[in-house]
């Protein structure tokens, strides 16, 4: 058994110890993944990858299912949907009109064709919330890949599936967003 799913088996038998060990047990991997999902943003974020992790931390351990996880797997998607949250939440936030979302973005030639503009990650949540409707497991998938940044491998053992499970579940489930997202655009 893990250290991580050492700590939370800890933390769900009432040690308020092992809270305090969770953070660092889990600090680098969250960070890791959230500078890679950060990478993707546009640049100018007021969010950062540290940021990231802190309030997703934050959120995990402030709720009132805190400590009943399943595992490592079942804390790490939980991070993941956490951060799925914050980035929506913060894309939310930018397009209120006090906070400039009447005003039209201008393309910058230095900006990098991956980056992901609000609109985008608005979009995407809510296919995401329809796709979990159909397919919990590729949803969850894609909330791992895309807003945690972890790769298949990563995502196959957080989740206790195969590569090859994990890579069908991105496959179909990027096939149905793309639909879902040009039907919704039609």
């Amino acid at each position: 058994m893990g250290d991580v799913t050492a700590i939370l088996l800890a933390i769900e038998g009432g040690d308020r110890m092992a809270t305090e060990k969770l953070l660092p047990a889990v600090y680098d991997e969250l960070r890791k993944l959230a500078a890679l999902r950060m990478a993707q943003e546009r640049p100018g974020q007021t969010l950062d990858a540290t940021a990231l992790v802190h309030e997703a931390y934050l959120r995990l351990v402030k709720v009132p299912q805190a400590g009943q996880w399943d595992g490592r797997g079942h804390f790490f998607a939980a991070a993941a949907e956490a951060m799925r949250r914050i980035l929506v939440e913060n894309a939310r936030r930018k397009k209120r009109l006090k906070h400039g979302g009447d005003r039209q973005r201008v393309a910058d030639d230095d900006v990098a064709q991956k980056d992901v503009n609000e609109d985008q990650v608005l979009a995407l949540d809510e296919a995401l919330t329809r796709l979990a409707a159909e397919d919990r497991l590729a949803a969850q998938i894609v909330e791992m890949h895309h807003f945690c940044g972890a790769s298949h491998e990563i995502v196959a053992e957080s989740l206790g599936l195969t590569v090859y499970r994990v890579r069908q579940k991105w496959t179909f489930a990027k096939a149905w967003l793309r639909n879902d997202l040009e039907r919704i655009q039609a």
